[in-house]
């Protein structure tokens, strides 16, 4: 597993919605939400830079918003939505929802 991944209980409410108060990361983790598992290449846009989702990557990966686990020579990508449903009920839904 990747390093920088907050326990739970670490999980703080400010950080996520940092991280997902970009509409990069908030469309990322709606493409996540039906519980899949993703290759970071499959995540990004063509018109955006790999040096740039390095940088979203790593603002979801630390504020407890995802799962990143390297498989071969790729990142596979999920969303810890269990973790956040039981830190802050209901907070996912309403900011998948939101339009």
């Amino acid at each position: 597993m990747i390093q920088n991944h907050p326990e739970p209980e670490q999980i703080q409410l400010e950080n996520v919605l940092f991280a997902l108060g970009n509409p990069l990361r908030l469309a990322i983790i709606r493409q996540l939400a039906d519980g899949s598992e993703m290759s970071c290449n499959a995540l990004r846009p063509q018109d955006v830079a790999k040096s740039t989702m390095t940088h979203h990557w790593r603002v979801l990966r630390d504020s407890g918003v995802i799962w990143q686990r390297p498989q071969g020579r790729e990142n596979i990508i999920s969303l810890r939505r269990e973790d956040l449903d039981a830190r802050f009920p209901g907070l996912m839904a309403i900011l998948l929802q939101a339009k």
